[in-house]
């Protein structure tokens, strides 16, 4: 059993100097033990970092075996690299147990690159010891620390103003500290409230919130909305327990990636009750799976999720992968800390897959989930789509997407007239790549590639290839038109007819913008 917790503020202070003073940071930490290592490390093999971590006795290597890696540490060597809080400091903090000679750590504490921030911002995160720290399988109280998919969700966070935020599943803390960094330039600070139904979760919401002194983070335990009824949030972030897991005995149902519904409910209900608290022009963002059932489309049941919300919403949804039932369960199982050949690993993937059979569950979808309620009655934005590429990786995607949402209402208020009298300029990040058959003149492909955002391709013809290539800013868009359609020798009106549709979509996605 994991010791209490205590959020000391004095305690926590003295943990942050120390971690400050001995250089604890990201890039200190991979360069210690080099890059191979550090890939192991992300695999839960902890070999090849603690070789390398042998000979040296300083406080960087000290506080990188005791809370990186989660390996009892000689106290003498602990208490040099703390001077501060003391290895008693951390028992007294519940982070760790003396053992003899040595400090047994019951949490980590890891130092972590923000995404989008600049290059000398990080956070310390503290969480629960994992799998390759405990030497098997997680508890189901576990809190986990940042993940792939708690990045990619602070990645995705909106840049643009909110006053109220509302992390529902707040788990270690990492999207509340998140929108605080994205925010706390306003000429306000954002109003934080964090939920979730662990309280050790809360605790360490706490906890990382005095470690990277940020004030202001509202902590409260619930289920998904019941802390804040009756409240309105501008926005909402959430990496929901949404894992899908079967509900019969012998199945551990881990706090952290699961919320005890059948199948995909849990998402479902997100969608259905999210409205009530998003303010008017409010938007949540949130990660999610959606089931494919008997051959229907799985983004079909995202759509009919949103279009039962009893409070009208709008929806950018991007599908980023989708799993067969195999190898879902496999996923989800390994994820626990039960590995292939061991003990009860076939026991548990088969009842996945009876779970899966019993709804005739083709396939599994992943993706990330942009919904808004909108601030008149009648929602405009329903997007539903697939972007399975691997994505830039420059940690922007919040302030895309924040500009697409204000290009799509710009563009709501544009008719084709107006658009066709504006001026537009090609984005910076966009390249064109001609594909030829061998001795042929004219290009077979023309692709508009874009170096940011979600690093689209787009096949283009030479019609509207001629009209982006041109887009400085000087002439309008019915201006280009017109000469491209007597350059090729078409219908002018027909052509512009053609445009303007392709050009709303170009200046959505970022290709384009409107001078």
């Amino acid at each position: 059993m994991e010791p209490t917790l205590n959020p000391d503020p004095a305690l926590i202070s003295a943990l942050r100097r120390d971690l400050a003073a001995a250089g604890y940071r990201a890039d200190a930490v991979r360069s210690l033990w080099g890059p191979v290592a550090d890939t192991a490390v992300g695999h839960g093999l902890h070999g090849p970092a603690l070789a390398a971590l042998a000979p040296r006795s300083d406080a960087l290597a000290a506080l990188a075996r005791l809370l990186h890696l989660g390996v009892a540490t000689d106290r003498a060597a602990v208490a040099r690299a703390l001077p501060m809080l003391g290895a008693q400091g951390l028992v007294d903090l519940g982070f760790a147990r003396i053992d003899g000679d040595a400090v047994a750590p019951a949490v980590l504490v890891r130092p972590q690159d923000v995404a989008g921030a600049p290059d000398d911002a990080e956070w310390w995160i503290a969480s629960d010891l994992d799998e390759a720290a405990l030497g098997g399988p997680l508890p189901t109280g576990h809190v986990l620390g940042v993940g792939g998919a708690s990045l990619t969700l602070a990645g995705l966070q909106l840049t643009t103003p909110a006053g109220r935020v509302l992390d529902v599943g707040t788990g270690c803390g990492i999207q509340a500290l998140r929108a605080h960094l994205a925010l706390g330039t306003q000429p306000a600070p954002p109003t934080i409230v964090a939920t979730d139904v662990s309280p050790r979760a809360l605790e360490f919401t706490r906890i990382n919130a005095l470690l990277n002194e940020v004030e202001g983070i509202d902590t409260r335990r619930g289920s998904l909305f019941e802390p804040v009824a009756g409240e309105q949030f501008d926005r909402v972030v959430s990496n929901p327990p949404f894992v899908i897991t079967p509900r019969v005995a012998g199945v551990p149902e881990y706090e952290y990636r699961d919320a005890g519904y059948a199948g995909d409910d849990l998402v479902a209900a997100f969608v259905s009750g999210v409205g009530a608290v998003l303010a008017p022009g409010g938007t949540a963002q949130l990660l999610g799976n959606w089931e494919y059932r008997a051959g229907k489309d799985g983004l079909q049941r995202v759509r009919e999720w949103v279009a039962a919300s009893p409070v009208p919403l709008e929806a950018w949804v991007i599908e980023r992968e989708r799993l067969d039932p195999l190898a879902y369960a496999e996923l989800w199982v390994r994820d626990g800390g039960t590995a292939p050949g061991t003990a009860g690993y076939g026991a548990l993937v088969d009842a996945w897959l009876a779970d899966f059979a019993a709804r005739e569950v083709d396939a599994v979808g992943f993706g990330y989930l942009l919904l808004r309620r909108p601030a008149s009655a009648i929602p405009a934005l329903a997007r539903y789509e697939r972007i399975t590429h691997p994505l830039p990786e420059d940690g922007a995607l919040g302030a895309h997407l924040g500009a697409a949402l204000a290009a799509f209402d710009t563009l709501e208020q544009v008719d084709d007239a107006a658009l066709a009298a504006a001026r537009t300029i090609v984005a910076d990040d966009v390249t064109e790549a001609r594909h030829h058959l061998p001795g042929a003149e004219a290009p077979s492909v023309i692709e508009l590639r874009q170096g940011g955002g979600l690093g689209r391709t787009l096949e283009v013809d030479p019609a509207l290839a001629a009209l982006v290539g041109a887009s400085d800013g000087e002439l309008t868009v019915g201006q280009l038109s017109d000469a491209i359609a007597e350059l090729l020798e078409v219908d002018a009106a027909a052509l512009r007819a053609d445009l303007l549709p392709r050009v709303r979509e170009l200046v959505f996605i970022g290709m384009l913008r409107l001078a």
